[in-house]
């Protein structure tokens, strides 16, 4: 199947500090995107990998699970590691949720994580009839583009595939159960008004990890898919900053400009 136009992975060759990043349930690299140039047009090396069963139509991603999603994600991480010095990650929503999977798994491996609305729970009591109803209904109406921003369009699937649903809230309750083994640095950028994934994820996030490094950033005018939201500067900023902070990547930037001149 063609993918659709946005879809396609990102990476982009830079420096020894690599930055991993995840795209969210049914969407894209699309989302992701600005996000990634800005911190690789910074010297980062940075990469944004399709996850299986997205970015051509709902149906392929019925055939899909979260260990399809979580074996993406993993393998790209120990690319990067092979490429880096030091690795980050950084997820949206689901892409949330796979961050704080490679982190438990991962340990010191992972230098830190920065989170923009991750989904980690169910918020809707309609989900508890998913596991019954995904065999009689293949699909409701899609959850994309839930941004405040005039004009702004998240590539996605304009159809949830409950089957894949199903999976999803599989995976939540193991990310969930792994929430007191992420050690990292975290940086957490949660909207306000979130569409999509109830600020209440948040919460159980930060109450449940052990992460001594913890940033929590509130965006008051974005909805959902912040990263293409009127806060969109502001989570590429605070990232690098954060970046920056944990591993002198700016520094070395300079230094290798200024022996390259």
């Amino acid at each position: 199947m063609p993918l659709m136009p946005g879809a396609e992975p990102y990476r982009q060759d830079g420096g020894e500090v690599g930055v991993l990043l995840c795209h969210g349930f049914t969407g894209t690299p699309q989302s992701m995107r600005p996000w990634a140039e800005y911190l690789a047009e910074r010297g980062l090396t940075v990469s944004v990998p399709l996850l299986p069963g997205h970015g051509t139509r709902w149906q392929d991603m019925q055939l899909t699970g979260w260990e399809d999603w979580y074996a993406e994600v993993d393998r790209e991480f120990r690319a990067l590691s092979e490429r880096c010095d030091r690795v980050f990650v950084f997820g949206m929503s689901m892409g949330g949720a796979l961050t704080l999977r490679l982190a438990a798994q991962h340990g010191a491996a992972v230098s830190g994580i920065a989170l923009v609305n991750p989904s980690v729970k169910a918020d809707s009591h309609q989900l508890k009839a998913v596991p019954l109803l995904r065999h009689f209904v293949p699909s409701v109406p899609g959850i994309t583009s839930d941004i405040a921003k005039e004009g702004s369009k998240e590539v996605g699937y304009d159809r949830t595939p409950l089957r894949a649903v199903h999976s999803l809230s599989r995976f939540w309750t193991l990310v969930r159960h792994g929430l007191p083994q992420v050690t990292q640095p975290l940086l957490l950028l949660h909207s306000r008004v979130d569409h999509v994934v109830h600020p209440s994820n948040s919460a159980v996030v930060l109450s449940r990890v052990s992460s001594t490094d913890v940033t929590e950033t509130v965006l008051e005018r974005s909805y959902h898919v912040a990263t293409l939201d009127h806060d969109a500067e502001t989570v590429f900023e605070q990232s690098y900053a954060f970046v920056e902070r944990l591993s002198g990547a700016g520094e070395r930037a300079d230094k290798e400009d200024a022996a390259s001149g």
